[in-house]
């Protein structure tokens, strides 16, 4: 990577963006994101050299998840082409950054599930639900990229360990591991204009839950 300085700043990393925010661009305050610098190391499965395009992705898309979970305005968010970003799972509907800051990303990119209904969950309650479900940290990594920009697509892995209760299912303590694939279109500076990506959610959150349907319950 080259210096700092010449580097735009979503391409710094979650804790230059968070230091050059200001304050009021906070839902509540700043994220603080020392677990991931004390576990990640250890349970990643993958690292990269600064400099390579695995480590910059990876880089982008920690950024716009830190955004778009705690920045309020889209208009303040770095990571992508605010006006014309839009991102879809699994081929359904696209949503627009004012869609994501309104509905939260968990409803957006888990949808309808039999395990998950999205109109139950306010903006806030979705995050309550995860982070009481996996109060050690949710954590994503980059596994490998495919081809470079302006399409860049890539392979990813999501894991935490359920020991917290997900909507009244008791935690088994195991490691819950996700993975996926992302197709991202970006702009010559590397922002986020168009993201598509393609994972099954019921195999996430069937391990939450046993494999019972939870969203078939009045």
């Amino acid at each position: 990577m080259p210096d700092t300085s010449e580097t735009p700043l979503w391409l710094q990393g979650r804790e230059a963006v968070i230091a050059a925010a200001d304050p009021s661009d906070w839902r509540e305050r700043a994220p603080d994101y020392h677990l991931s610098h004390v576990v990640m190391p250890e349970q990643r499965t993958h690292t990269f050299q600064s400099d390579q395009l695995e480590a910059i992705v990876e880089n982008i898309v920690q950024v716009f998840e830190m955004e778009v979970s705690h920045k309020q305005d889209p208009d303040t968010w770095v990571s992508m082409v605010t006006d014309t970003f839009r991102t879809r799972v699994n081929g359904n509907e696209w949503a627009s950054a004012a869609d994501i800051a309104e509905q939260g990303s968990y409803n957006v990119l888990i949808g309808d599930s039999v395990f998950y209904r999205r109109e139950e969950e306010s903006f806030a309650s979705q995050h309550h639900v995860f982070h009481t479900a996996l109060p050690g940290g949710f954590f994503w990594e980059v596994l490998e990229v495919l081809s470079p920009p302006p399409v860049v697509a890539f392979k990813w892995r999501h894991w935490g360990d359920f020991t917290g209760e997900y909507k009244g299912f008791q935690p088994s303590g195991e490691r819950i591991e996700m993975y996926g694939m992302s197709v991202a279109k970006v702009s010559e500076d590397l922002r986020l204009e168009e993201v598509e990506h393609f994972y099954d959610p019921n195999a996430f959150l069937g391990t939450l839950t046993g494999g019972c349907p939870i969203a078939r319950q009045s």
